[in-house]
């Protein structure tokens, strides 16, 4: 806006008229500012129409329906047979012909408690990679936003600045119709035309991919439509503070599932401990004779394996289970470190950020707008050059763009950050920029 604003104030009525023409109607009043309240919105979509969203709460389910699935008892063996006897042995009708039996194993040596456990070691890890994806969908659909604002942003800016070029370039025939510009002004202003209406439509065509993208998000239609999207204000600072760090060993998603992988295969080692132990059944066997179906005798039995033999592989099986047990406490504990040079990448990211933006919303956007100002009132004089008009308003739109970055920038590190702490909510980062910095480097932010 600030560059139409220059053109209108210098260059008269006539070409103030035809700039006022050129703004792009509606652009601000029907913008949707991005909030918390319009990310959880979409969430709440997503958590039901996201397929990502969908396969880990199925995989939660399957888990849930595995634990509950769990026998205390395994089914019994039944046994049906005959015997054949020879004229030298023993008369059927005295032994019986007819044998049946059942067998039942018998749930020993809390074997069962610990395939339970397993299983409900399962389920607090898939529901815990399910909160990780969907805290990582909420990252991604403000990310998402963030980056249909700022292609807004960019589309808008680029249309303010075809409407400049439009007014300038009839500013400059007219001017050179009377004499008063020479030929290598007109033709450079109409190659800057040609340049803005190309770049122009690649910006729209990229808000369009980024409006794409948003859908994939959601599992809605490509083809379907978004409100324009306007960036929120430059955030906090938010410093690395013990209290941040604590908040992210506590809360941070990936260690929680962290946490319960160590939990599962600790259960998992528990069970493969127990496995030297045999296998013990109880039985019991009947005969009778098939001639008059009178009963003849029973057996009653007593099972069991003999895993002494394989003694040395259990044990290899054992120590297997116990190096993946140490594998994911290893794993967490790298964790543990990433989460502290992720929180101290972030910090120093979003500090820097936050003085760009501060720094090219204030006081260069308006040094560049005066410097423009003052190119076109020198030009208009004939004391200055057409081209340092030009490069004046290159100098304004970059010192544009680089503010709209910054912001988009900032506040997709302060999603990521939320990621990391496990917090909702931009605002509850709010009190952590107070928190005294433990490096230096950010005491005197």
């Amino acid at each position: 806006m600030k560059i139409l604003t220059v053109i209108i104030v210098i260059c008269g009525s006539p070409l103030a008229a035809l700039a006022q023409d050129s703004l792009p109607a509606g652009a601000a009043t029907n913008a949707v500012v991005i909030s918390t309240e319009f990310i959880n919105q979409l969430a709440e979509e997503a958590r039901t129409n996201n397929p990502s969203l969908r396969a880990a709460h199925s995989r939660a389910s399957a888990a849930s329906l595995n634990a509950a699935g769990v026998r205390s008892w395994e089914d019994p063996m039944a046994t049906f047979g005959g015997s054949v006897f020879s004229s030298r042995g023993f008369a059927p009708e005295q032994q019986g012909d007819l044998a049946y039996g059942v067998e039942q194993k018998l749930p020993l040596w809390g074997r069962p408690e610990l395939n339970r456990r397993v299983a409900e070691t399962e389920v607090s890890t898939r529901r815990a990679e399910a909160d990780l994806r969907l805290e990582e969908v909420r990252r991604d659909i403000a990310k998402g936003l963030l980056a249909t604002a700022l292609a807004g942003r960019v589309v808008e800016i680029g249309e303010q600045d075809l409407a400049w070029l439009d007014v300038a370039a009839k500013t400059v025939e007219n001017k050179y119709r009377a004499g008063q510009a020479i030929l290598a002004d007109t033709l450079q202003i109409q190659n800057e035309l040609a340049e803005r209406k190309d770049k122009l439509l690649t910006d729209r065509h990229l808000l369009a991919h980024e409006h794409f993208n948003l859908n994939r998000l959601l599992n809605r239609d490509g083809g379907s439509p978004w409100p324009a999207l306007r960036l929120p204000s430059v955030g906090p600072a938010v410093p690395l503070s013990q209290k941040l760090l604590t908040l992210a060993l506590q809360n941070e998603p990936r260690l929680k599932v962290m946490e319960q992988e160590i939990k599962q295969a600790q259960a998992a080692a528990e069970l493969t401990r127990k496995s030297h132990l045999p296998d013990v059944s109880l039985g019991v066997e009947g005969r009778q004779y098939s001639g008059d179906g009178g009963f003849r005798e029973g057996d009653f039995t007593l099972r069991l394996s003999l895993p002494w033999f394989n003694g040395d592989n259990y044990r290899k099986d054992y120590q297997r289970d116990k190096e993946k047990q140490k594998s994911a406490e290893q794993e967490r504990d790298d964790q543990v470190l990433t989460v502290r040079e992720e929180l101290h990448h972030l910090s120093v990211g979003i500090e820097a950020s936050r003085r760009e933006a501060l720094l090219y919303t204030g006081e260069i956007n308006t040094r560049a707008t005066q410097v423009l100002t003052s190119r076109v009132a020198d030009w208009e004089t004939g004391r200055g050059m057409f081209r340092d008009v030009l490069d004046a308003r290159r100098a304004l739109l970059e010192s544009e763009m680089i503010s709209a970055r910054a912001i988009a920038e900032q506040n997709e590190m302060l999603a990521e950050l939320l990621l990391w702490t496990g917090l909702d909510s931009i605002e509850a980062l709010a009190p952590l920029a107070d928190e005294p910095a433990i490096i230096h480097e950010h005491e005197n932010r």
